[in-house]
């Protein structure tokens, strides 16, 4: 099994500039004295040759769509601790202490490795009669563990702690003591803890997270029990007819999940099928999320309703990929041939929001050991994929006649993608359908509704596809 593993070791102490990204473009000075630099502020993005999204908003509704946008974009950047310091090394300190370390809130925790350094430091060069260090919080409060009559230790339980001693060798014995506690219940947030001696400072932050329990599902022993394979139908019962009878030509068992808005279903029957209806005509995504629903096997495999398996439809393929590489959420693979995939190039731009492209045919890199295979940040729609992954990003049930790439726009930075070649499937004769085609072109209005979703939903000013 593949896996990376980062080790960090501190060999030396070291001290922190701040850094805060809050206020691009602007120096300043935080509250420990040490200067705090926000990026420079970029220009206006303007993404040439892409579309201006605010131009598809109502425009007697655009003042209040913009104001309701910046105020969830601020609310985004809270929730997801986007505004977030930097935390940069000085050398040439005699303070060690964490780079970071995690909590839980509300819950004692000792802070690992504080320690007063004498060897190689200018501690040793000036005769002291006592050594006091001082550390402090924002979020929580600091104590030291089992403190003995005659020790000097001031702040027990509050915010503010000072330790003082004549001897280094018991100070550092009360800083391995030092404890932790939030005193605050959040499940995601972070503290920062500020360790002195005399004119050196250091900052370390303190992560609190709460613990989450780990959802996992029992794989079985062969691919029936690994994957389900889940498609979305509408008007195309002969289609997916033919497509099910090819399953079941390399797969008699795998389960089959069917999502149908048709206006007037009709039955699909065979071994193992879910077969979901659904209003009429609720659309592409919708009907995707409605499958994703139902989902019980760690995989699944997206297949469109008029795909079919060929011999070289191989989905243990897929699979042995996939458990070969963890980090892996989805794998797509090649339909009739053609390998479909391509990168986005996404901007965050300023206030008036970010630029975005897609770049068909582009990759970030080779994915190492698989030839033909390439890292990338969305696939054709014939893909194996982590249940649980793409249960965090979902499709998004406003597109309801073209939707593909915007699921990996909402999964951009969230799920780690690859396209390979030789996992291959076939693609069903296209046969004209007046009634279909009707509903499944999308017409100059609705993509005007859909540029417009993606001004307000994912902060874009621009967009190119």
């Amino acid at each position: 099994m593949w896996s990376k593993k980062l080790f960090y070791k501190v060999t030396t102490s070291v001290d922190f500039i701040l850094f805060s990204s809050a206020s691009p473009g602007q120096d300043t000075v935080s509250s420990t004295g040490h200067h705090s630099f926000g990026p420079s502020r970029r220009p206006n993005v303007t993404c040439e040759g892409a579309e201006l999204t605010k131009q598809f908003a109502p425009e007697d509704q655009l003042d209040d769509i913009i104001e309701r946008r910046a105020q969830e974009f601020n609310q985004h950047q809270l929730r997801m601790k986007t505004n977030k310091e930097i935390l940069i090394a000085k050398a040439n300190s005699p303070l060690q202490y964490p780079t970071s370390f995690t909590v839980a809130p509300q819950q004692k925790s000792l802070i690992p490795g504080l320690a007063l350094l004498t060897q190689g430091r200018s501690v040793t060069t000036i005769k002291r009669k006592a050594y006091k260090v001082s550390l402090s919080v924002k979020s929580g409060v600091l104590s030291v563990e089992d403190v003995l009559d005659g020790q000097q230790v001031d702040g027990q339980g509050q915010s503010e702690l000072s330790i003082s001693s004549s001897s280094l060798t018991q100070l550092n014995d009360l800083l391995s003591r030092v404890t932790y506690t939030s005193t605050i219940y959040h499940v995601r947030t972070s503290d920062l803890g500020h360790f002195s001696f005399e004119d050196h400072e250091a900052i370390f932050p303190i992560m609190i997270r709460r613990p989450s329990v780990p959802v996992l599902y029992d794989p079985g022993k062969d691919i029936n029990s690994q994957v389900t394979i889940i498609t979305k139908t509408f008007l195309r019962y002969k289609e997916l007819n033919v497509l099910i009878q090819s399953i079941r030509k390399f797969y008699p068992n795998i389960k089959i999940i069917v999502a149908d808005d048709s206006l007037e279903p009709e039955p699909v029957s065979g071994n193992n099928i879910e077969h979901y209806i659904m209003p009429p005509a609720q659309g592409w995504f919708a009907g995707r999320n409605l499958a994703l629903s139902q989902l019980t096997t760690k995989y699944l495999l997206w297949v469109d309703d008029d795909f079919l398996f060929l011999k070289e439809t191989r989905v243990e393929s897929f699979v042995e990929i996939m458990e070969a590489i963890p980090d892996l959420d989805v794998v797509g693979g090649e339909v009739s041939g053609d390998q479909f995939y391509f990168i986005l190039e996404y901007d965050e731009g300023d206030e008036d929001g970010g630029c975005l492209k897609r770049i068909k045919g582009g990759f970030h890199q080779p994915l190492s050991g698989y030839n033909g295979c390439f890292l990338v940040d969305g696939v054709i729609n014939y893909f194996l994929a982590r249940t649980e992954a793409v249960r965090r990003i979902g499709f998004d049930p406003f597109l309801k006649r073209v939707g593909h790439t915007e699921f990996f726009i909402d999964a951009l930075g969230k799920l780690l993608v690859a396209s390979c070649k030789g996992l291959s499937i076939g693609h069903q004769t296209h046969r004209a359908q007046n009634e279909y085609d009707s509903y499944r072109t999308q017409g100059k209005l609705e993509e005007k509704r859909k540029l417009a979703h993606h001004f307000f939903k994912n902060y874009l000013n621009y967009i190119k596809y």
